[in-house]
């Protein structure tokens, strides 16, 4: 997905940070110029995604070595959660508290080496396809209950998926629904169960639940994953009220949540571990205080006193205390490669001739301006669009960005020279705050040296991507963020690539319209062998790379700070925060 306007903030640096800090935590990067030289590049870890079987998918999960149940941990937020009625829930940082508070069909068992399988959740595998990927069904397991005691049903799996169609629900995900009715107008299809009326693409038999979809989706045991697909109680939905306290089946409910101010999780004594390979869940409370600074967490949690010992913040470490954590807390930080692809984006409407991008790609000082962005703890050096994260991903490195991240405005100029093109004016889009200017002109002089005429233009935050979402935008190249929305290629590459989304507002944000391309999409997602589709998705990275749509960045790390009573704190490589239910209390 592409990013939250709160995700976009953090993930583009807001928060100045001195050069001196900068050069102290980036170890190996070039520190400024626009000349290219041989860098080592870290190599970013791959994270392998199978799916599981029937046995993969019993419960217990498997025990934290030296953890033990008891104590109470404490969250230091600045933010309160958008949303916990789980239909609204889409973005990563909600899904941080959902997943043990809402438990879906299927989800993923992370192993301590950071490994994903994808598991049967609520249900009692990762579901049974037929019809070339357009019927699946899931059964449920015995023993799954809400709070209150009562069984979690098929009809309450509909329901959640149901309500989803409600003119109020705004914020979750779309694609069941598009896929269960045939259209993205799908509400004009079916307006929610409110009226007594169901979907009749969903069937249910005893506690089997069947989807009919309009197109073979191979994939859509990854997708009700989730948790816009987790099921609302039928008999508690309080539709919009939903919102303030979600009925939980997971291993702890809210007891109290005051909005911007506190919340408090406590166990749900109705979850049975035996049904959960995913979730261990060892502390007996959780308690989250918002409205809590970034500095403010981060300092607290370095000093290390009283009840920040117990505590952990959802936030980045900003960039001016990354020196002083690393130093001084350093056995308490944990960093990890984070689910998000930093580009920059270049507009093929406008930039037509690939020799001009190729030219763009080969000068562009990556090296630099992931200096200025934090160095090493800015993310490992991209070299293409497809996350390290997602199944299937590849080392493929077309542009030879690894052997000069700095970039060589040299080879540039010849590329220029040769195709004629030298003196080409390229606009160069950024956004208003305390670091990007600063990039921009490192860009500036980059594309400068390679004989490019190049104009900066700076846009507000707030109307950043209003602004680049134009299909006739004046702008040449421009940053995007991607996250994929479950972790193979199709949440990648279809909404980015896809020539029928080069429309207004459309994620196609390189407006690349490419036959080859949209039947490479179309082959890779109608493949029912995941093994093989997960291959196709890896030569589609490497081919879309070569088209030069986009000039890769990084694969961005997230690093966090924890107290010293906590253990096993470890960053869940969906969300991009650490794993409440893998972590305890020490004694």
């Amino acid at each position: 997905m592409s990013f939250s306007r709160r995700n976009f903030l953090i993930a583009t640096g807001v928060v100045a940070a001195s050069s001196s800090v900068l050069s102290a935590c980036s170890s190996g990067d070039s520190s400024g110029g626009s000349g290219g030289g041989k860098q080592d590049a870290a190599k970013a870890k791959t994270t392998t995604v199978k799916i599981g079987t029937a046995a993969d998918s019993k419960g217990p999960a498997p025990e934290v070595p030296g953890a033990k149940k008891g104590g109470t941990a404490y969250l230091l937020n600045d933010d309160d959660f958008s949303h916990l009625d789980p239909q609204r829930i889409y973005y990563a940082w909600n899904s941080l508290a959902a997943i043990v508070l809402s438990r879906t069909l299927t989800g993923y068992k992370v192993g301590d080496d950071g490994t994903m399988t994808l598991v049967g959740d609520l249900a009692t595998d990762t579901g049974k396809m037929s019809d070339g990927g357009k019927t699946w069904s899931f059964t449920l397991k015995d023993g799954v209950k809400w709070e209150n005691g009562a069984d979690v049903t098929v009809d309450d799996v509909r329901h959640g998926i149901e309500r989803a169609f409600a003119s109020y629900i705004t914020e979750g995900a779309f694609y069941v629904q598009a896929w269960l009715t045939g259209s993205q107008n799908y509400r004009k299809s079916y307006s929610g169960p409110y009226k007594g009326k169901h979907l009749k693409s969903i069937e249910t038999s005893g506690k089997t639940i069947t989807f009919h979809l309009s197109e073979a989706r191979p994939d859509f045991n990854y997708v009700v994953a989730m948790h816009s697909y987790a099921p609302t109680p039928v008999k508690k939905d309080t539709k919009e009220d939903y919102d303030k306290k979600p009925v939980s089946n997971g291993p702890y409910r809210v007891k109290s949540h005051v909005t911007d101010k506190s919340m408090v999780l406590v166990r749900n004594e109705h979850w049975d571990a035996d049904t959960d390979p995913i979730r261990n869940a060892y502390p007996d409370q959780f308690d989250f205080t918002f409205g809590i600074e970034q500095l403010t967490a981060v300092d607290r949690l370095i000093a290390d006193a009283g009840k920040d010992k117990y505590a952990v913040s959802w936030r980045t470490i900003p960039q001016e205390r990354i020196q002083k954590a690393t130093t001084e807390a350093k056995d308490r930080v944990f960093e990890e490669l984070g689910s998000g692809v930093s580009v920059y984006w270049i507009n093929t409407t406008r930039v037509k001739d690939k020799a001009v991008r190729e030219a763009l790609i080969k000068a562009w000082p990556t090296a630099q301006i992931r200096q200025l962005m934090g160095g090493v703890h800015r993310g490992d050096y991209a070299t293409g669009i497809m996350s390290p994260l997602v199944a299937g991903y590849e080392s493929q490195d077309v542009w030879g960005k690894l052997k000069t991240p700095a970039g060589d405005p040299k080879a540039a100029k010849k590329i220029l020279d040769k195709a004629g093109k030298t003196k080409q004016k390229i606009v160069y889009a950024y956004q208003q705050d305390d670091v990007q200017p600063k990039i921009a002109v490192v860009i500036e002089n980059a594309l400068k040296a390679a004989g490019f005429d190049v104009v900066t233009k700076a846009i507000d935050s707030t109307t950043w991507y209003d602004q680049i979402g134009k299909l006739d935008n004046p702008f040449d190249v421009y940053w995007g963020g991607w996250s994929s929305d479950w972790p193979t290629g199709y949440s990648v590459f279809q909404p980015l690539f896809d020539s029928a989304n080069v429309v207004d507002q459309g994620q196609n944000y390189s407006h690349l319209k490419d036959p080859a391309v949209d039947a490479a999409i179309k082959a890779a997602t109608l493949e029912t062998d995941q093994t093989k589709a997960n291959k196709m998705w890896a030569a589609l990275d490497k081919q879309v790379t070569e088209i030069g749509a986009f000039i890769p960045d990084v694969y961005m790390k997230r690093i966090y700070l924890h107290g010293s009573k906590l253990g096993n704190v470890k960053m869940d490589p969906n969300f991009d925060g650490c794993m409440l239910y893998k972590m305890y209390v020490k004694s």
